[in-house]
């Protein structure tokens, strides 16, 4: 294997110092033209590549943060990193990506790992069972050992740290209240995840609109199916014994597995069940019917995450903002057009 080009090398070649051909490389004024062409050349030609462990060393900087999400296989998750990636792209920044699989033990271990001198900052949606057990001393760990954490989408209030969310209650409310003025009386929502604070806002923000609009609370449609439940057993069941003329899915999965069951069932959608996801999957536009969805803007979270940390990281600073994006529905065939009096 061919022995990798060095800067110690390279200053041996030209009989100069090491500082020497580190300003070259870098262009400095205080080197000649002509010195800093020849180690220039050198170096493209025999294919030198920085030290970036070495760097990071030095400079007590890795240029590299950390992302942990509970799932890559979750449409929203996976664009919500492209979002991130961009930004870390053009800001210089590499990226070490964690899957915690909801699980606390593994967001515990992952962090622990990242903390010894890995990255430079963490962008983190917490895992289920995090927020279930409302644990949370190995993010204040890192917070005080290794550097800023940015939190995104799923967040506690229990961590003093900045946080990029949507507004889950009126996204959930004003989603009620569409499929209200459609002519909707008897709504379910539908969802695979329970103990997380999203689905706690998105419940209370449909609650909301059904007791504004004088509608009468059914709980037996409301259905969180928990872990071990089979989810198309939940669903039959509640349309064989419970009137229902819509269905809110507060994740993609939850909305795409509830109009498959119901037009297996011989329902019609919309005629007959009206259909409302959270997220603006691309593949809702495939679908038949098209499904309505709040779209979220992903990518933009991911965006605004990464800037945020990427500040923090360069400029330190101990006071904490949360953002919160903007959210809009898109109607699409899924339900029925809106009453108008």
């Amino acid at each position: 294997m061919k022995k990798r080009t060095t800067l110690k090398q390279i200053a041996s070649v030209f009989n100069v110092s090491i500082a020497t051909v580190s300003k070259a490389l870098k262009d400095s004024h205080e080197i000649s033209i002509n010195t800093k062409l020849k180690i220039q050349e050198y170096a493209k030609t025999n294919n030198y590549r920085p030290n970036s462990i070495a760097l990071s060393l030095l400079q007590r900087k890795t240029k590299t943060i950390g992302v942990i999400m509970p799932s890559i296989l979750n449409p929203f998750f996976v664009k919500i990193f492209s979002g991130i990636e961009h930004i870390a792209n053009t800001k210089g920044y590499n990226v070490i990506t964690i899957v915690s699989h909801g699980k606390l033990d593994k967001e515990m271990t992952s962090i622990h790992m990242l903390e010894n001198g890995l990255i430079d900052g963490l962008l983190i949606s917490l895992s289920e069972e995090t927020e279930a057990k409302q644990y949370y001393k190995h993010l204040e760990e890192f917070i005080d050992q290794a550097g800023p954490i940015v939190m995104f989408d799923r967040v506690s209030d229990l961590v003093e740290t900045d946080k990029v969310i949507v507004d889950d209650f009126n996204c959930a409310y004003k989603a009620t209240e569409h499929l209200i003025k459609t002519g909707c009386k008897h709504i379910s929502v539908v969802s695979t995840l329970n103990n997380i604070g999203i689905i706690k806002l998105r419940i209370n923000g449909y609650l909301k609109a059904l007791e504004n609009h004088n509608i009468p609370i059914n709980r037996k449609i409301i259905n969180l199916i928990k872990p071990g439940y089979d989810f198309e057993t939940e669903i039959k069941t509640m349309l064989d014994y419970q009137k229902v003329d819509a269905i809110i899915g507060l994740e993609e999965f939850s909305a795409v597995e509830s109009m498959v069951i119901a037009q297996a069932r011989g329902y019609k959608i919309p005629e007959d069940i009206s259909i409302i996801s959270f997220t603006n999957s691309d593949f809702f536009k495939y679908t038949n019917p098209p499904i309505t969805c709040i779209n979220q803007h992903s990518v933009f979270m991911g965006r605004t995450a990464a800037e945020i940390l990427i500040s923090k990281i360069e400029d330190p600073t101990n006071v904490f903002e949360t953002k919160t994006i903007k959210t809009n529905l898109i109607e699409r065939q899924s339900t029925k057009p809106l009453v108008y009096n």
